[in-house]
């Protein structure tokens, strides 16, 4: 039976009697309603020494990286992003050894916008939802769009908030994670191809050669294990994405062009093969 086509466009939830605590509750009930991953929620209308109140303060699965989150109906404004970088600064200064993001979520993110925090994104670490909603009969679907992220403005253009050295992330990741990271690139080097590292601090690990950075290490804490996220393209993403499920790899797409995955050694040395078969793959796509 052929799937009937149905056309549907957003709705503002305002305009279908649904407000801001409405949405939250979702997001409680919920969480990966964002497109964020497996985040747990730390704490709801978490107040702020200003004055103010964050929506909701998220940390990863590590427990390495708090997420501060602000939701808004409607188009994001300024007051709206002056307040997420004032949450984002506070939590950061109260916790200084853990990473920090500060996500803004909204309905609407026009270009002006866009470009604001596009702009900002080089000094704070920002990421931006747009959170459409959609009515369909008596259901409203929410559809979650990442525009704007952290590491996706380094693959897109190298802009990075600062750079370190590689004594910055030996202090912050367990050794043996590192390792990890090292044993990938060293196995990607080759008599015509010499891989290029680029420390950031609020980010992650790039990794390019001659092209543009093609793939990015987040080393942890946790003992031995390093996320590894890649860029293949859209069109390459689900043949690979496939790839690597079927050898066992709790890979995942992410973005439009990504796909993710979390290693240790005795991962990668048993799953070798495929890992850097795929990267060189993105390694090369990343040279045309």
């Amino acid at each position: 039976m052929p799937l009937e086509l149905k056309k549907v466009a957003p709705v503002e939830l305002r305009s279908v009697g649904l407000d801001e605590r409405w949405l939250q509750d979702r997001i409680m009930d919920d969480p990966t309603l964002l497109g964020l991953g497996e985040l747990e929620i730390a704490g709801r209308e978490h107040r702020q020494p200003i004055g103010g109140r964050i929506d909701f303060l998220m940390l990863d699965e590590e427990g390495e990286t708090y997420y501060e989150v602000e939701v808004m109906l409607g188009a994001l404004d300024e007051s709206h992003i002056i307040r997420s970088i004032e949450y984002w600064d506070i939590e950061r200064q109260r916790r200084p050894q853990f990473e920090h993001r500060a996500v803004i979520v909204a309905e609407q993110i026009t270009s002006r916008f866009f470009n604001i925090l596009r702009l900002l994104n080089r000094a704070v670490p920002m990421i931006a939802v747009q959170l459409s909603a959609f009515r369909m009969d008596n259901t409203i679907v929410l559809h979650a769009v990442t525009v704007l992220d952290v590491v996706e403005e380094i693959a897109d253009d190298g802009v990075v908030d600062e750079v370190v050295d590689r004594a910055y992330w030996e202090k912050k990741s367990d050794s043996a994670s590192l390792a990890v990271m090292d044993k990938i690139v060293s196995s990607l080097r080759t008599g015509s191809v010499e891989p290029r590292l680029n420390y950031n601090r609020h980010s992650a690990i790039a990794l390019g050669t001659t092209g543009y950075y093609f793939c990015w290490f987040g080393p942890r804490k946790s003992a031995g294990i390093c996320h590894v996220e890649f860029r293949v393209g859209r069109e390459a993403r689900e043949s690979e994405l496939s790839s690597l499920q079927e050898a066992g790899i709790e890979a995942s797409p992410h973005r439009a062009y990504n796909i993710s995955f979390s290693i240790t050694m005795k991962g990668l040395e048993e799953h070798s093969a495929i890992i850097l078969g795929v990267l060189r793959r993105a390694e090369e796509a990343s040279r045309k």
